[in-house]
């Protein structure tokens, strides 16, 4: 779509003021796909240059913003990383063309913070913690699962850039199990959960986006029973936070929260008695 409100478009690694009416621009599958009549410039991060994927010395892994999926996808994933299959899963949550996955990219799916943003589901289930830079270049590091906030809110300040997200060595040595629920075959999230077992202590985590308007996650010291994860998401999940629009009523988004967070639950636990 053709943004006529848009006067300019500069390149990122030039230093200017920011101004009301900018935003920054990576793959601009969200900028361009509707009109956006309150931009006037948009701030070009194509030639930046940062390495998509890069492996910290201590085993963690930092993830561009401008990393695309097809790129996060391609990674070759370390043999001891359990956690491995969980990118391709998330990735294939997309649910996009070729042409979307060679474009949009990993911090432009947590910058929009739609609730089934499924890079938002895979970072914040692996303990992701985003770095972003504000205009005066002062750093601060947030949480995915806080960075988050709301149905298309997040915490950045006007002119705060998203340069990456890390995810600690530690929660990719970790099991998961993924799954995923949606009105029609090919449709977008209703419910998106990931869980996650620490094999050096037992600790357990339930991540639960789509369904709800932001990231919940519960942490367990060990596998819950049935009862316990149903009264921990009880709990963690007010009426009023899951979500409503046209790809799930919030009955429905809260019914299949409690059956795949048991499923998840079952399947960890019998992996485990293996």
């Amino acid at each position: 779509m053709d943004l006529n409100t848009v006067v300019e478009v500069r390149d990122a690694r030039r230093r200017d003021t920011w101004r009301p009416g900018d935003a920054w621009l990576a793959g601009g599958t969200y900028l361009f796909s509707e009109p956006q009549p309150h931009l006037r410039r948009l701030i070009d991060l194509g030639r930046t240059g940062w390495p998509p994927l890069l492996p910290a010395p201590d085993g963690a892994l930092e993830i561009a913003a401008t990393c695309t999926v097809a790129e996060l996808s391609a990674y070759p994933k370390p043999a001891q990383w359990p956690s491995a299959p969980l990118f391709e899963q998330c990735c294939r949550a997309f649910l996009a063309s070729w042409k979307i996955w060679h474009l949009a990219t990993v911090g432009g799916n947590l910058c929009n913070a739609l609730p089934a943003g499924p890079m938002i589901s895979l970072t914040a289930a692996l303990d992701g913690v985003c770095r972003l830079v504000a205009q005066t270049g002062a750093v601060r590091e947030v949480p995915v699962k806080d960075f988050v906030t709301g149905a298309g809110r997040n915490v950045l300040q006007p002119g705060e850039l998203l340069r990456a997200v890390t995810l600690p060595a530690r929660a990719l040595a970790r099991r998961t199990a993924f799954r995923q629920a949606s009105l029609y075959g090919l449709g977008r999230s209703g419910a998106l959960l990931i869980g996650t077992l620490d094999a050096s202590d037992g600790s357990f985590a339930l991540t639960v986006t789509a369904s709800t308007v932001r990231p919940v996650r519960l942490d367990f010291p060990l596998l819950p029973n049935a009862e316990a994860l149903r009264e921990g998401i009880a709990h963690a999940v007010g009426p009023g936070e899951y979500h409503d629009d046209i790809h799930g009523l919030p009955a429905w988004r809260r019914h299949m929260t409690f059956r795949l967070a048991e499923e998840i639950r079952r399947e960890l636990a019998e992996e485990e008695t293996r």
